[in-house]
C-alpha cells in the first residue's frame, strides 16, 4: 500500500487517515472502507501519519494505539497541540479494552474507540456518524465565524429545532427546522407556550423553571410528548440571551437512538456467534481426542475389572483375608480416580463457559490441566511434554475454558508439528513466565517451523497447512486472547520450530 491512497471515487473532498503499523490491519481496514466514497490515506508509524495529517488535513483519522516508538496516545497528543490538526476526530482502534486506556484516549481529544478485533460493518457505521458529526461541526464553526454579518442564515442552516422564547416560554421565533418539528408555520408558533406543543413529562417543572429563571441546562436525552401524539426522544439546550429572551435548542434523536440498540443488538448477536464458533471447535477438538481418551480409560477399566476378580476370590476364602482384600479394594479405587479424572478432564474442556464469565484465574494451576489433558495426544504423537512453571505468578481475570483452548490447541499444533521428530529433540516444552504487567505461557517445539509466507497469514482466518483442517483454530485462538485485553504472538525457535506465546493483564 503507497503512502496515499486514494478511493475509486474521485468526487469525496472527504480524506480518511488510516494509522497502523501492521500491515495486515492497514490493509484490512483499507479493504473495509475502500467502497464508502472516501479518500484513503496510510500511516505506518506515528511520525508517518503526523506528517501526512499537517499536509493533508483529513476529515478523519484512524489512529492504533499499540505502535512502536510513538503510540497512538502521543500521536494524538501532538495532533491536538497543532493549530492546523487539533480540530480533527479521532477514532482509537485498539486490542486495549481496559477502561483506563479509553477514558485516557477521550481524554487526549478522541470522539471514539473501537476494540479490535473490529467487525466492518461497526467501523463504516461509526466512520459515517463522526464525518457527519463534523461536517455537523465545520458547518456550525463556518456560521459561528459568519454570525454578525449572517445571524439569520445561521438559523435556517443548522439541523437542531431553535425556538426563541420570553421568560414566560412564549416562542417569539423559530427556524425552519423548529416550524417541521412541530409541524406548524412560523405565524402559527409566534406567541404560543413551547409547552402547548410539547410535554416533557417529568422534566417539564424543571425545565419551566430553567426558562423562568433564565438558567443553563443541557440534557442529552428527554422523553417528551408532542401535540399530535408523537413520543420522541430529544435532546435539549436552554439558555438566557440578553434582557429576558430565551433559546431553547431540540435535536430529535429517537432514529438515532433506534440505531444504537440494532447496532448494540448486532454485537450482542456477534458475541453469541464467536461463542459459538468457539464452542464448535472445542467439540471438534475433543472428537478428534476421543480415540486416545477412550484409550487412556480403557487402561484403568481393565485394572478395575482384574481387580474385582481377584476381589471376589478373596471373599471365596474362608477364613478371609481381609489385608489382602483391602489392598485390592484401595487399587480399585485409585483406578476408578484415574478413569474419573480424565473424563473429567475433557468435560471441562468442552463445556461451555459459566454465566459467571471472567474469574481470577492462575496460569500454572491452568496450565497444569492442559497439559495433563494433552498426554492423550502426546502418547498418541510419540511426543513428550514438559511443563516448567514459574512459581508465585500473579492472578489474571479471564475465563478459564476459552484459555484451556487456546492453550490445547497450541500443544496440540506444537506435538504434530514434532510427530516423527528425533528423540533428542526433547518433546514439546511448556513454560510459564512473568513480563512486567502480564503473565503469560509459551509452547516450544523442534518442528519444521513456519514459511515466511505462512508467517504473514497466521492468525487470518481458513489459512491451514493440515489436511482436512479448517484453519480457524489460531484465529479463534487470537479472537479469545486479545477479548481478554492480552496478546498473542510467534516468533522461530532458534533451535529450529516455533515458539507460541500469549499474554494476559495481571489481575
Amino acid at each position: 500500500m503507497t503512502e496515499a491512497k486514494s478511493t475509486a471515487s474521485k468526487r469525496s473532498a472527504e480524506q480518511v487517515l488510516l494509522v497502523d503499523d501492521n500491515p495486515t490491519n492497514l490493509q484490512v481496514l483499507y479493504k473495509t472502507l475502500e467502497h464508502s466514497g472516501y479518500t484513503l490515506l496510510a500511516a505506518r508509524d506515528g511520525p508517518q501519519a503526523l506528517s501526512i495529517a499537517e499536509k493533508a488535513i483529513p476529515s478523519l483519522i484512524l489512529l492504533d494505539i499499540m505502535m512502536p516508538d510513538m503510540d497512538g496516545f502521543e500521536v494524538c497528543r501532538r495532533l491536538k497541540a497543532n493549530e492546523q490538526t487539533r480540530g480533527i476526530p479521532i477514532i482509537f482502534l485498539s486490542a486495549l479494552t481496559d477502561t483506563d486506556a479509553k477514558v485516557k484516549g477521550f481524554s487526549l481529544g478522541a470522539v471514539d474507540y473501537v476494540s479490535k478485533p473490529f467487525q466492518a460493518e461497526e467501523v463504516r457505521s461509526r466512520v459515517r456518524t463522526q464525518l457527519r458529526i463534523h461536517r455537523l461541526e465545520m458547518q456550525l464553526a463556518r456560521r459561528n465565524a459568519e454570525l454578525e454579518d449572517e445571524n439569520f442564515q445561521i438559523l435556517r442552516s443548522v439541523s437542531e429545532a431553535i425556538f426563541s422564547l420570553d421568560r414566560q416560554g412564549r416562542i417569539s421565533s423559530v427556524n425552519p427546522q423548529a416550524e417541521a418539528l412541530v409541524g406548524r408555520t412560523d405565524s402559527q408558533c409566534i406567541g404560543e407556550a413551547l409547552f402547548d406543543f410539547f410535554d416533557f413529562q417529568a422534566m417539564q417543572s424543571h425545565i419551566e423553571e430553567v426558562i423562568s429563571e433564565g438558567k443553563l441546562l443541557s440534557l442529552d436525552q428527554v422523553e417528551v410528548r408532542a401535540r399530535d401524539g408523537r413520543e420522541l426522544t430529544l435532546a435539549l439546550y436552554c439558555a438566557a440571551l440578553e434582557g429576558d429572551k430565551r433559546v431553547v435548542v431540540l435535536r430529535d434523536i429517537t432514529e438515532w437512538l433506534e440505531n444504537q440498540k440494532a447496532l448494540q443488538s448486532a454485537r450482542d448477536e456477534l458475541h453469541n456467534q464467536r461463542q459459538h464458533l468457539a464452542h464448535m471447535e472445542r467439540l471438534s477438538t475433543g472428537g478428534e481426542m476421543a480415540a486416545g481418551i477412550a484409550h487412556e480409560v480403557n487402561q484403568p477399566l481393565t485394572a478395575v475389572s482384574n481387580y474385582a476378580i481377584v476381589a471376589q476370590r478373596f471373599l471365596e476364602q474362608d477364613p478371609i483375608e481381609k489385608s489382602k482384600l483391602k489392598e485390592v479394594l484401595e487399587k480399585i479405587v485409585v483406578q476408578s480416580q484415574r478413569a474419573s479424572d480424565v473424563i473429567q478432564r475433557l468435560r471441562s474442556y468442552i463445556r461451555k463457559p459459566t454465566s459467571e464469565g471472567r474469574v481470577p484465574l492462575d496460569i500454572n494451576t491452568v496450565m497444569q490441566e492442559v497439559v495433563m489433558l494433552a498426554e492423550v495426544d502426546s502418547r498418541i504423537n510419540g511426543v513428550s511434554i514438559t511443563f516448567e512453571p514459574t512459581e508465585e505468578l500473579p492472578a489474571t481475570l479471564a475465563d478459564d475454558v476459552q484459555v484451556q483452548q487456546v492453550a490445547l490447541n497450541l500443544i496440540r499444533n506444537a506435538m504434530e508439528a514434532m510427530r516423527g521428530a528425533p528423540d533428542d529433540f526433547g518433546g514439546v516444552r511448556v513454560r510459564t513466565y512473568l513480563d512486567g504487567d502480564e503473565v503469560g505461557f509459551a509452547v516450544e517445539d523442534r518442528g519444521c517451523g513456519l514459511s515466511a509466507e505462512m508467517e504473514e497469514k497466521l492468525f487470518s482466518p481458513f489459512v491451514t497447512t493440515k489436511e482436512g483442517g479448517m484453519g480457524v483454530g489460531l484465529s479463534i485462538c487470537q479472537s479469545i486472547v486479545q477479548a481478554h485485553g492480552g496478546s498473542i504472538g510467534y516468533r522461530a525457535n532458534p533451535k529450529g520450530g516455533a515458539i507460541f506465546y500469549c499474554q494476559f493483564p495481571v489481575r
